[in-house]
């Protein structure tokens, strides 16, 4: 191990041991307190940060957000909103309209255009908030649907909460150390394939990293239908090696709905989105683009992403970036 990951290590020290969880087949308890709303967030701290973003080299980074087009992959199979953008004002319309009341000559001479959008809060690159999935009526410490849900979204661990994620970053490209160019469809990852993940690439997981799973399913992002359908995503076995063994930040991946389906628990159709959210309080990114990270095979980075914050919602959009470290690890 070089220098600079023992500097690293040093500085992460206080984060080796998360305070102990309380979950089986309920939510948990934060260990962050009764009022806590954002999880393993809280492991965010100036000296985490710091850490984090010593010895960059900026000459290259990575945006790992996707773009929004209409057409997208989106959840409209489930009845959601896919995305939508429309023009509310254009040169030729503003000078019909006059909606500014400012006459033909303004209108010829200066040109006015503006644009609308809609979506579902869990399009393109987003974080899930923790009430994004729940067990028996209630979320991540114990919140519950009958007394912090209203008519206008969640009162308790809406997406404004989540903080600005400034953390050391990992990506795991499963498919390269499995040598393939992406994960077959439906693909379960396990936990032995991240093991294997992180020998291929001589990679370190610290408690308090972002690890970023790529499926290879991003290489067919413009082919919403070949994109949603049946894609890999992670197991249960390889979620708890995460959270619980490697005590991870937050976890993104490539995919859509970041587990594989069908579930592996028939009492459960999303077990690992309600164990990470209700049950370790670990966000969850989606659409996560990581080809360029791949290509470049950059394993080791600063992560910098801030949601929106949209008060009281389930999820909301995410520019991440990815900013490699000087010196090689």
């Amino acid at each position: 191990m070089n220098r600079k990951l023992n500097i690293f290590r040093t500085s992460i020290l206080g984060l080796m041991l998360l305070p102990g969880l309380t979950f089986g087949a309920d939510v948990a308890s934060s260990p962050w307190g009764s009022d806590d709303e954002i999880g393993r967030l809280n492991l965010i701290t100036p000296e985490s940060r710091r850490a984090a973003l010593q010895n960059l080299n900026p000459a290259v980074t990575y945006d790992l957000s996707v773009e929004y087009f209409i057409g997208m992959p989106s959840w409209q199979a489930a009845g959601d909103p896919h995305f939508q953008m429309w023009m509310t004002h254009t040169p030729k319309g503003t000078k019909v309209d006059d909606p500014l009341f400012v006459g033909d000559r303004q209108n010829d001479r200066v040109s006015y255009s503006g644009s609308a959008f809609s979506m579902y809060a869990h399009t393109g690159t987003h974080i899930d908030a923790l009430n994004h999935f729940g067990l028996n009526g209630k979320i991540w410490n114990h919140f519950s649907a009958a007394q912090h849900l209203g008519d206008r979204g969640w009162q308790k661990t809406g997406a404004e909460n989540i903080p600005p994620i400034i953390a050391r970053g990992v990506l795991l490209d499963v498919p390269a150390a499995k040598q393939v160019d992406e994960l077959s469809p439906g693909y379960r990852i396990t936990r032995e394939d991240l093991e294997k993940t992180l020998v291929a690439q001589d990679t370190e997981i610290f408690p308090g990293d972002v690890v970023l799973i790529r499926t290879g399913r991003m290489r067919h992002y413009t082919d919403a239908q070949r994109f949603m359908e049946n894609a890999p995503g992670l197991g249960m076995a390889a979620a708890r090696f995460l959270a619980e063994d490697k005590q991870v930040l937050s976890l993104g991946a490539d995919n859509l709905s970041f587990e594989a389906f069908p579930s592996e628990d028939a009492n459960n159709y999303v077990p690992v989105h309600t164990y990470l959210l209700a049950q370790q309080g670990v966000t969850i990114m989606e659409l996560v683009d990581l080809e360029q990270l791949a290509r470049d095979r950059v394993y080791h980075f600063a992560f910098i992403g801030t949601p929106l914050k949209l008060r009281g919602a389930d999820a909301a959009p995410l520019r991440p970036i990815a900013i490699p470290y000087a010196d090689a690890e």
